[in-house]
């Protein structure tokens, strides 16, 4: 049987969905992307890229809130 790659494959269903939870704390795009690399990372082919990626948004959100000072 063929993996489900779109639709609830199985590193998005580690107890809850990782979308289910950014939506449940109303997170913005740029957080809600940080917390979907960092959770999914492990499960990836190429777990560093994800974690970059993470930081990338994580140093986006740094930045909006050093340019509110």
């Amino acid at each position: 049987m063929k993996k489900e790659r779109v639709d609830h494959p199985d590193h998005y269903n580690q107890g809850i969905e990782v979308i289910d939870y950014i939506d449940s704390w109303n997170l913005d795009f740029t957080s809600g992307n940080i917390i979907k690399y960092v959770s999914r990372h492990k499960y990836k082919d190429e777990p560093l890229e994800d974690l970059k990626k993470a930081r990338w948004y994580l140093d986006r959100l740094i930045s909006k809130y050093e340019d509110k000072k």
